[in-house]
């Protein structure tokens, strides 16, 4: 194949139509397909037929001419030749040193057939599922059109990722594995999918529980056991906390240290009906309007238990009275925030003497067993009011009713363990609680593989954790995170702060962090993975025994966190700082937001911008009252959007509040970094795979408006569609083809741009 520039002379005619004849002088650059049929005339034209041929005694004026002719040709053709090599000299040196990343951007082009077969041959070597996304990406993000009569939009984050791990749990056996562990998670999730199983069983699991723990007073069949030998049980064993939360987690004043040192921390539960705060005189009381389907809903789990129906009044009216009471001590999050009632720090013995009722120290160390725990150690606590509360209400009650032996206590710790377990036991009690949640208002209904998914995650976070990385988060992960934040340094040291001091302090912070993919979790071998679940003994026909192993996962899991500091992101789909990094979990590297296989355009459009967005906010929420940009820049925007959306002379006619002109600068500021990010991965790559009929800059820009229209977390800040983002960011350039939105509307370019 001819694939060299050649110096030539008259351009050549098609061979179809070719004739022989004198050929002009004129010179030219012969293209390299050219250079074939230019080879192949000049054959042509040495041979000739029989007849053609010319005696041997006649003369022959073609040969001789040829000679003259040749001697006159050659100075000129050896000059020519000579130029050629000259100037694909300085050809090829312009190539090399030329931006990559502005020749493209200037003209537009789209990927070349090269690069589009090396990406076609890449999506082929993928399953089918991931070329099928692609294709949606390229249908979706090109004029949104429909396919099979539905509009193809991103899903949320976490729909994309729980689709990642279903696949992960139900993709067929393979050669190369993580053995028995892999294993384990599937045969578990296969079980939780087996309906069938648990609609025999029943509520016998449950009721054989009931008689391993002593009873119940409902019942009447109870051992009086001692309240805290079954709170220290439940916290332990079950993962279950009827009256007070308790976590692991940092310290936030410990954080500038660079401390991988996590806390126990204890907090006011969850509770199961709605709870109203009255800012006027700062209580809070159950909302009223709920509690008689919350006393309801109690009645219909005791008759499923088999509690007599005389028997169910008086105790599902101590269940909800009890509460209430506790309820009215709970304080909602800006309150407590403005009170500094969040990490109070205190030791497991002074904690025991302001909350007497419970006995602390043995129930933190069922919590965290075989962790060695002392009274010494320190403790956070979120809301001690709240705790001082419930220990009073418990000798309180303990008082009241122990001569009565109606056991409202225990009673209102078993029904906490039935809250837990619901999703082991059969449809009928999860239909119970279903209905009360609609009653509530919570109407969203979640598919059964979603919550299967979720409790498989609960037990193997660190393996599917591990699986998700192997699967999707490769080099071009890593190299995503490191461009992004290289473009975000970049673009906060560029920033005009209102205070020196302060923006010594936040930039310092920001360079010291070290963005990564991977906590300590997710370095364990195969080996390792399956050690740490070689305990576990599944029954695919039993799930219900197979979810009590599952909580007794989440109690070591709980424990490894205090112990070593390191925790998985598990369904995790934001970045957080842990220590000196700034970890980006795994479970965002998903499609449709990401895969190797996909044009980095689409990867940084799509997963650059949202990363950019989360790091925003995570490192800067206040940035608005740090830095003089982010007011002006988003007016600008604002400006525009009203220039362009109500004509001129609208710009201060609508007031923009703090929070939202705040989050116009945090998403315009995120295309900004995200585009950045995407030009310095020319440096490594000098060219990128496309899309048929899109450039490289406009699947970047269609990708990034697409996500953030269909999947933005942050849409009540937002005043404006996001792609009047991309307008602003497109003024008086070529870089848009054509207007990008979220609605069938078209839309103005404004006069300029926005620019820091």
């Amino acid at each position: 194949m001819c694939d060299v520039l050649f110096c030539g002379f008259a351009p050549l005619t098609p061979l179809s139509s070719y004739q022989p004849g004198p050929a002009s002088h004129t010179p030219l650059i012969v293209k390299s397909d050219d250079v074939c049929a230019f080879k192949f005339v000049i054959l042509k034209e040495m041979v000739t037929t029989p007849e053609q041929q010319p005696r041997s005694d006649e003369p022959n004026p073609v040969l001789c001419n040829k000679y003259k002719y040749r001697r006159l040709l050659l100075p000129p053709f050896a000059v020519s030749l000579f130029a050629t090599a000259l100037g694909l000299g300085i050809y090829s040196h312009l190539q090399k040193t030329a931006d990559p990343w502005k020749s493209k951007w200037k003209s537009g082009g789209s990927s070349t057939n090269r690069d589009r077969q090396r990406v076609k041959g890449e999506v082929n070597k993928h399953s089918e599922v991931r070329t099928r996304g692609l294709i949606e990406m390229r249908r979706g993000t090109d004029g949104w059109s429909k396919s099979d009569g539905q509009l193809k939009t991103f899903p949320d984050r976490q729909t994309a990722l729980l689709t990642a791990i279903k696949e992960i749990l139900e993709a067929p056996d393979e050669a190369v594995s993580m053995g028995a562990a892999e294993q384990k998670a599937k045969n578990f999730f296969k079980s939780c999918m087996n309906a069938e199983s648990r609609e025999k069983m029943g509520s016998e699991p449950f009721l054989t529980l009931l008689q391993q723990l002593g009873g119940w007073a409902v019942s009447g069949v109870w051992n009086q056991t001692d309240f805290n030998s079954t709170l220290a049980l439940l916290m332990g064993q079950y993962s279950t906390f009827p009256f007070f939360n308790v976590y692991v987690g940092p310290e936030p004043s410990e954080e500038q240290s660079a401390s991988n040192r996590h806390y126990i921390q204890i907090d006011e539960p969850h509770f199961q009906f709605p709870i109203e705060w009255n800012s006027k005189t700062q209580k809070a009381k159950a909302n009223t309007r709920y509690l008689r389907p919350f006393y309801s809903a109690c009645g219909q789990y005791l008759v499923l238990l088999g509690v007599p129906s005389d028997r169910t009044t008086q105790h599902c009216g101590l269940f909800v009275s009890l509460s209430t009471t506790l309820a009215v001590a709970t304080f909602p999050l800006p309150y407590r925030l403005s009170q500094k009632l969040l990490y109070r720090r205190t030791t497991i013995q002074e904690l025991q003497t302001l909350a007497p009722a419970v006995d602390w120290l043995a129930c933190l160390q069922a919590t965290f067993q075989p962790l060695l725990i002392s009274k010494s150690d320190i403790v956070l606590v979120h809301n001690l009011p709240y705790i001082i509360h419930m220990s009073k209400t418990i000798h309180l009650w303990q008082v009241q009713h122990e001569l009565m032996g109606t056991g409202p206590l225990n009673t209102y710790m078993i029904f906490s363990l039935l809250q837990t377990l619901i999703p082991a036991l059969d449809s009928r009690f999860f239909q119970i609680m279903r209905n009360y949640s609609i009653a509530t208002g919570d109407t969203q209904e979640m598919p059964h593989w979603w919550r299967c998914v979720q409790q498989t995650e609960r037990g193997f976070d660190t393996l599917l954790s591990h699986a998700i990385r192997e699967k999707h988060a490769q080099k071009e992960a890593e190299e995503l995170i490191q461009d992004v934040y290289s473009s975000l340094k970049k673009k906060l040291t560029d920033l005009s702060w209102r205070d020196e001091k302060e923006s010594d302090f936040i930039l310092n912070k920001i360079n010291s962090l070290n963005p990564r993919i991977s906590t300590n979790t997710n370095n364990l071998s195969y080996t390792e993975l399956n050690h740490l679940y070689e305990k576990v003994i599944l029954n695919e026909e039993d799930f219900f025994s197979n979810y009590l192993q599952i909580l007794l996962l989440e109690q070591k899991s709980r424990a490894r966190l205090l112990s070593l500091g390191t925790q998985t992101e598990g369904l995790s789909m934001t970045p957080f700082i842990s220590g000196n990094d700034i970890i980006v979990p795994v479970g965002m590297f998903v499609s449709p937001f990401f895969h190797s296989s996909y044009p980095r355009a689409l990867n940084y459009g799509t997963l650059g911008s949202l990363m950019a967005k989360d790091l925003l906010h995570l490192l800067l929420p206040d940035i608005y009252t740090k830095a003089k940009n982010p007011e002006t820049e988003s007016l600008c925007v604002w400006s525009h959007y009203l220039s362009v959306t109500k004509g001129p002379g609208w710009g201060d006619a609508f007031y923009l509040p703090s929070s939202k002109q705040q989050e116009v600068w945090v998403q315009y500021s995120a295309l900004q970094v995200a585009l950045d990010a995407y030009k310095m991965s020319f440096k490594r790559y000098l060219a990128d795979s496309s899309l048929p009929g899109f450039s490289y800059v406009h699947l970047f820009l269609s990708s990034f408006t697409k996500v953030t229209c269909d999947t933005d977390a942050y849409r009540e800040f937002m005043p404006l569609e996001p792609s009047f983002l991309v307008t602003v960011l497109c003024s008086n350039s070529g870089l848009c083809p054509k207007p990008l939105t979220c609605m069938n509307k078209p839309q103005s370019f404004p006069a300029e741009m926005c620019q820091s």
